[in-house]
């Protein structure tokens, strides 16, 4: 059942994207606030009480609900599962904001592509070129298909009912609210630096599988290449291999310096090829779709193979 609870979430977020996330998100980040009011003293298992306190009660919720249903009819159950996909993936979520930047640029509309940039990810976008807005765009659309559409898949996979994605979900949402310009990694004492490690060990798996799944769907060799040369050179590991697989797959240069309000900030190259344009925009649209697909093969494969057996 995982395939169809997969393709029944996605055409619902299609249909009818959910509104209601956000309400729900700002509703755990301010628990997760609360959490670090009490528990910041400065103590590093404080950051592992909070960080368990954050996810272990919606795990036994989510777990539990599945099981009650399960044990009164498997339909319901797969339907928790079509809810909790609903609302822990978010293909539309950047999509959207993709598509919105991708005609601007298309329409030689340069200072709303600025802003909407700058709406999608609170970017400095007052003096970037068209090439740097398609570079910026094209990397966020990379990391984003893997946060919220292909880590929560492998993660579906990987544990029973909604308790993958509600984890997956989860820990990268509290590394993003606790961590501190990377002050987490540098401080072993630092409240958040749990809650980055925790994240980092949880989509190491999901990370190198996006990687794989890019290379498939696009240029094997240059993925493979830019994955074993350039990846360790960014700063977030997980999302070096991921961009430098991308990137690979889609023959785009991305990375590199960028200029903001302070000056040029430097950033390493990432990929081979040609410099970022408005064609790779769509490029990057027809790998995420073609790597979506073959998520939904292998695991209809998986499928049929259960079945016949």
């Amino acid at each position: 059942m995982t395939l169809f609870s997969l393709i029944f979430a996605l055409l619902l977020e299609q249909w009818r994207p959910a509104g209601d996330r956000s309400r729900i998100i700002r509703l755990f980040l301010s628990y997760a606030d609360a959490l670090e009011r009490y528990f910041n003293t400065g103590v590093r298992r404080h950051g592992v009480a909070a960080w368990v306190a954050a996810v272990a009660p919606v795990l036994v919720v989510a777990g539990w609900i599945y099981y009650l249903l399960h044990s009164l009819n498997p339909l319901l159950a797969w339907a928790w599962n079509v809810v909790v996909l609903y609302f822990t993936m978010g293909f539309r979520q950047f999509s959207h904001s993709f598509a919105e930047i991708k005609d601007a640029l298309k329409n030689g509309d340069l200072l709303l592509g600025r802003e909407l940039l700058t709406e999608w990810r609170d970017v400095q976008a007052d003096e970037l070129s068209s090439e740097d807005i398609a570079r910026i765009t094209i990397e966020l659309a990379l990391i984003h298909s893997h946060r919220y559409v292909f880590g929560i898949i492998v993660f579906f996979v990987l544990l029973p009912g909604p308790l993958g994605p509600v984890l997956y979900r989860l820990a990268e949402l509290l590394s993003e609210r606790w961590s501190d310009s990377g002050k987490q990694e540098r401080d072993p004492d630092a409240f958040g630096h749990f809650a980055a490690k925790a994240f980092e060990i949880i989509d190491w798996l999901p990370a190198r599988s996006t990687a794989v799944s890019f290379a498939i769907a696009g240029n094997f060799e240059d993925a493979v290449y830019c994955w074993r040369a350039q990846a360790a050179s960014w700063s977030d590991q997980a999302q070096g291999i991921v961009l430098a697989s991308g990137a690979g797959a889609l023959g785009v240069r991305l990375g590199d310096s960028l200029r903001d309000g302070g000056g040029k900030y430097y950033r390493p190259e990432l990929g081979v090829g040609e410099e970022a344009d408005m064609d790779f925009l769509q490029s990057t649209v027809g790998l995420i779709w073609r790597t979506l697909m073959l998520w939904l093969l292998l695991l209809l494969l998986l499928e049929i193979a259960s079945w016949a057996g």
